[in-house]
């Protein structure tokens, strides 16, 4: 009778199931789940502990398998629970598991939570309790499978039936890894603090509990400042949850401050250029996922890189050489280096420069995100304008020869209602009318903050990221301000960036390793697609502005001493500092950031002052260090051209980009009459408005505005570097710089405006 009265029904009906189906069909899946459980349960059995407990060290080798250096053994030592803080064994349950003590080894709601994410495409969860976390530890590796996660469940059940909490407490805190080297709790009280587990105290403890998260990066001592807010932000949570679970009451908790860390101690057998590779190497393994950070912290590990011993030897060379030629060599100790070089056809990284010595100064300056970037900046300017074929303010297309008013500190115009930006160009200089080739030649400010307001400021800022600059970049926002480059890229993330338009418009993220293996098994590694950032057209007329940059009149006219077809640009920041100089070769991508450092302090200091001299250009040391290095890298290979495919000339010489009639430009008036004496050092003296260019000397590449000679104090002529060939790149006090008849509204007065 059932089966005739659903035969009666519409067919829309019978497409719903009726409630004995949807009864019938939970309880088989429910038994199908108990099966499948008990079953596990049954042949899943606990591992040996002690298999896990064996170490290895692991090797880095070069690109040719020369090796590059080891990570030592493990630094850890288990304690009895009676010798842990109780203060520690508190701030753990508030920061990985608060039902620790009541639960039965899993959480159901948590791991179906991950479930649910996993199975949406969230990614594969967590969800794990403490005693989950210390079988992953201690007993299984930390594969990120639900095969796996199923048998973590499994023996953490059985173990939380087989052991009592305060043993899974102390197995959990003498298993984790806290970064610095440092597995297990003893290890890391005397790494982060210099004192014994048992006198760990509630903020040193929190800290140590926030840290189980994610070790490398919330290290304060070496995190960039967004890290560093994460990891304060992560140490309140566990404050706050200690008092949640009344182990901490509320009076106390509103007292305390962030505990005072011992400055990190290298990695015994990681001293010279070993550690700053290894710890690309690592950083990349651990950021994609490839390989858990403890797991490779237990050792046992073959690393292939993609650094060239050769390239290698060769930037740590070149690096050197250029701070020796620094005219006050006693003050330049503070002067520092960043430098990474990346095959733009294939992504692979063949060198970095991270610093002198990894022992002495554990921080690679390589991927450090705190350094502005200045005019380098300005290619994604253009680059969004050709790609969006974006028009100046009066309707006409922009193409590298459309002109520009070149008048420094003019407003920028078409920016929302209320909004004014008015940078100045290097030493105040005027340009009068400029096509967009010749402003990036001559690195003026006022050019290219229009310019990248007229593209868009959002499509810049997109057009950086396209590029291969991540999205989280500290200060790339959408303002004024970002067409001049207060961004703080790594010097990795310029090379890999600038390689995209060495490459034609096509994107690789550069990476360093090729080949991983444990205990004689090989583990696949992501692949490295090339992905359309631009349209080949932009890229290759980006490049073949560039390339002008690159010559006897463009601010990296010393590089033109490599002798082959380059492209590339020069950036200098406010107050001196920072300097740069990225370029490129259809070979070889490199890029050179200087800057100095208060060692004590690590507050930044003018480039300039410790140099011993007025100011450092990127067209000076930067470049010099540049083109030595890819003179060396490059010895022996042929010498290739770019192969650009341009457009054709649809637009002249003449084309204007006219200022919107409703807002015309503002303009902050400027002593008629300047200083003609040299400033002392490299800096050049300020030329005429329209200087001829003068014939490079055979020994030194020669600007084409009139550069002043050596001083006395100076190195001699053929050692010395000169700066940028002209006031082409700005310095201004401020990004809120204007004009005195219009008020700055909408920019923090803080924020810095960038060279230039």
């Amino acid at each position: 009778m059932r089966k005739a009265a659903r035969h009666a029904m519409p067919w829309w009906r019978r497409m719903f199931p009726t409630w004995r189906m949807v009864l019938s069909g939970l309880l088989t899946v429910l038994l199908v789940i108990g099966t499948a459980f008990f079953t596990l349960y049954v042949t899943v059995q606990v591992p040996d502990p002690n298999a896990a407990a064996v170490s290895e060290s692991n090797v880095y080798y070069y690109a040719d398998g020369t090796e590059i250096g080891r990570t030592g053994a493990i630094n850890r030592e288990s304690l009895p629970l009676s010798e842990i803080s109780i203060h520690m064994q508190h701030a753990v349950v508030a920061a990985e598991d608060r039902t620790f003590y009541s639960n039965k080894g899993v959480d159901a709601r948590g791991t179906l939570r991950a479930a649910w994410n996993t199975v949406t495409g969230k990614g594969l969860q967590g969800g794990s309790t403490i005693t989950q976390q210390y079988v992953r530890n201690y007993y299984l590796d930390r594969g990120r499978t639900l095969d796996r996660k199923a048998k973590e469940a499994i023996i953490a059940i059985k173990v939380n039936e087989t052991q009592s909490k305060d043993s899974i407490m102390a197995g959990y805190l003498n298993t984790s890894y806290f970064g610095r080297n440092a597995y297990g709790i003893r290890a890391a009280a005397e790494a982060y603090y210099g004192i014994r587990a048992s006198q760990l105290n509630v903020p040193q403890s929190a800290y140590l509990a926030a840290l189980l998260k994610a070790p490398s990066i919330y290290d304060v001592s070496t995190a960039t400042p967004a890290h560093r807010a994460a990891a304060v932000a992560r140490w309140s949570y566990v404050l706050d949850g200690m008092v949640e679970l009344d182990y901490l009451d509320t009076g106390r908790r509103a007292g305390m401050t962030f505990p005072v860390l011992r400055t990190p101690r290298p990695t015994p057998g990681l001293s010279g250029q070993a550690g700053y590779l290894i710890d690309i190497a690592r950083r990349y393994l651990i950021d994609h996922h490839i390989v858990d950070e403890a797991v490779l912290g237990s050792g046992g590990w073959q690393i292939t890189t993609t650094f060239v011993k050769k390239d290698q030897n060769a930037l740590v060379a070149a690096v050197k050489k250029g701070l020796r030629q620094l005219p006050d060599t006693r003050k330049a100790k503070d002067i520092r280096v960043g430098a990474a070089s990346v095959d733009p056809s294939t992504g692979r990284i063949v060198a970095a420069y991270g610093g002198p010595d990894y022992a002495v100064r554990p921080y690679n300056d390589a991927t450090r995100h705190d350094l502005q970037v200045g005019s380098t900046f300005k290619p994604f300017d253009l680059a969004a304008a050709l790609q969006h074929r974006a028009t100046t303010q009066d309707g006409h297309a922009i193409t590298p020869h459309t002109r520009y008013d070149g008048t420094s500190r003019r407003c920028v115009q078409g920016l929302p209602r209320g909004l004014h930006y008015c940078p100045p160009n290097e030493d105040d200089r005027d340009y009068g009318r400029i096509s967009l080739r010749r402003a990036m030649m001559k690195s003026v400010n006022a050019v290219y903050a229009q310019e990248g307001a007229d593209a868009g400021l959002a499509r810049v800022r997109q057009a950086a990221i396209s590029a291969g600059l991540p999205a989280d970049t500290p200060d790339m926002g959408v303002h004024p301000a970002i067409a001049l480059g207060v961004a703080t890229p790594s010097p990795l993330d310029m090379a890999g960036a600038y390689a995209t338009f060495a490459d034609h418009g096509r994107r690789i993220a550069p990476w360093p390793v090729q080949q991983l293996s444990r205990h004689n098994k090989a583990y696949d590694l992501p692949g490295h697609e090339a992905v359309p950032a631009f349209t080949r057209t932009a890229a290759d007329e980006v490049t073949s502005v560039l390339k002008d940059v690159v010559s006897t009149e463009g601010t990296g006219y010393l590089a033109t001493a490599l002798g082959r077809p380059a492209a590339g640009k020069t950036g200098t920041t406010d107050n001196n500092l920072s300097a740069w100089f990225v370029g490129y070769t259809p070979q070889l991508t490199t890029s050179v950031a200087m800057f100095a450092e208060n060692p004590t302090s690590h507050t930044r200091i003018s480039l300039g002052n410790a140099a011993g001299i007025s100011r450092v250009n990127g067209g000076s040391f930067p470049t010099q260090i540049w083109t030595a290095y890819m003179t060396a890298a490059l010895k022996g290979r042929p010498v290739e051209d770019f192969r650009l495919k341009l457009p054709p000339v649809t637009h002249g010489p003449r084309t204007e980009a006219r200022p919107h009639p409703s807002n015309p430009p503002s303009r902050t008036p400027v002593p008629t009459h300047r200083p003609t004496t040299p400033a002392p050092g490299i800096t050049p003296t300020t030329p005429p408005p329209t200087p001829s260019p003068p014939t490079p000397s055979p020994t030194t590449p020669t600007p084409t505005e009139t550069a002043p000679a050596p001083p006395p104090s100076s190195p001699p002529p053929t050692t010395v570097t000169p700066s940028n060939p002209a006031p082409t790149t700005t310095e201004p006090p401020s990004a809120t710089s204007t004009s005195p008849s219009r008020p700055v509204i909408g920019i923090a007065a803080t924020e810095p405006s960038a060279d230039r």
